[in-house]
């Protein structure tokens, strides 16, 4: 018997000793039962191999901080792999984190459809894998745990149609690749469908590289193409927006939708450069999902987590799915969603 099978073994028989834990719930989404595993504490504790596209977003560092917090609470180690935007280097990374024999893999694909014959690795060697935020594609994965994508694209729409009904709505989405951008394009066009707003653009920020998409908006301002509206792939999107925007001074307001709740963009509602943001709770994002490796890692089978609430079908299978209820935020409950929450401080998104 090699040294991953006894790995193996010993999983199998580590001894499982599990608690309810009552995590908080965020508004309109509702109170989950976890199961605590902190009380166990096993001769071979738990490795997480965590490998995450890129750290260089505000909403991936939040997340990654939670998530290393609530898996030492549990008593699990963490090895993070940070691709820095290559899937290269992220194919390379997870190639890695299988050679450490990690007993979970959990990633945040650069490309949805970039892991297949990596993944297949992790899958012959008998590691569970969860698809964070992001669907991973063509891929055989365990679990997909994420915020609604096209929840997002529909909150952001009628959003906006509360303030516009009529006239031009430009769309500056992130990258093509990520297929979460996909669903909120979907869910936007379907949420649009009888009005009277129509969509005048369509741009992809390659790379989520924000620079394109404020030459893109300065070169749509520069030729007199004022929209109406305009729909964000995130919130950093958003800022590249409102930069090209203000340089342009064109005074009219133009309603402004991203998500993520930034903290520059909590900051920008307030004044009224921004309309919109939506709020996605990644803080019980991060802690469900690392509950989630957890149990997966000592045998529980994805489908028989309590939380379980969709089938998504990713190319390659049908894929059991968490997903979490989006929250939109306006000037108008601000403080109620992202102060009284603890997401961000009154000092904070009030800053002078």
């Amino acid at each position: 018997m090699n040294l991953s099978n006894i790995f193996q073994v010993k999983k199998q028989i580590s001894f499982l000793v599990i608690f309810a834990c009552l995590l908080g719930s965020c508004r309109n989404s509702k109170t989950l039962q976890k199961k605590d595993v902190s009380a166990t504490v096993d001769k071979d504790k738990i490795t997480i191999g965590f490998s995450i596209d890129t750290l260089a977003i505000e909403r991936w560092r939040r997340d990654l901080d939670v998530f290393l917090a609530t898996a030492k609470s549990v008593g699990a180690d963490v090895i993070v792999q940070n691709a820095g935007n290559e899937v290269s280097v992220q194919i390379r990374q997870i190639q890695y984190l299988i050679d450490k024999n990690v007993d979970v893999l959990i990633v945040l694909p650069k490309k949805s459809d970039s892991l297949t014959d990596v993944l297949k690795i992790a899958k012959a060697k008998k590691i569970p894998v969860i698809s964070y935020d992001r669907l991973t594609r063509n891929a055989d994965i365990d679990l997909y745990m994420t915020v609604d994508s096209a929840k997002v694209g529909e909150e952001m729409a009628t959003e906006i149609l509360k303030r516009r009904p009529y006239g031009t709505l430009y769309c500056l989405y992130g990258p093509l690749d990520d297929y979460n951008m996909i669903l909120i394009k979907e869910a936007v066009e379907k949420t649009l469908l009888g009005s009277q707003l129509r969509i005048g653009e369509i741009f992809y920020t390659d790379n989520w590289n924000y620079d394109l998409a404020y030459k893109r908006m300065k070169q749509l301002l520069s030729d007199r193409q004022f929209p109406n509206a305009i729909i964000c792939g995130n919130d950093a999107v958003a800022n590249s927006i409102i930069q090209a925007i203000n340089e342009s001074k064109y005074s009219e307001q133009i309603i402004i939708a991203g998500q993520d709740a930034d903290i520059v963009n909590c900051q920008h509602i307030v004044t009224g450069k921004q309309t919109v943001t939506i709020y996605k709770p990644i803080t019980e994002l991060s802690k469900q999902t690392a509950y989630a490796a957890v149990r997966l890692a000592k045998g529980t089978a994805a489908k028989d987590l309590e939380d379980v609430n969709a089938v998504i079908f990713n190319g390659s299978s049908e894929v059991p799915s968490i997903l979490l209820e989006p929250i939109p935020v306006t000037k108008d409950n601000i403080d109620e969603i992202i102060i009284e929450s603890g997401f961000h401080t009154r000092e904070e998104v009030y800053r002078k």
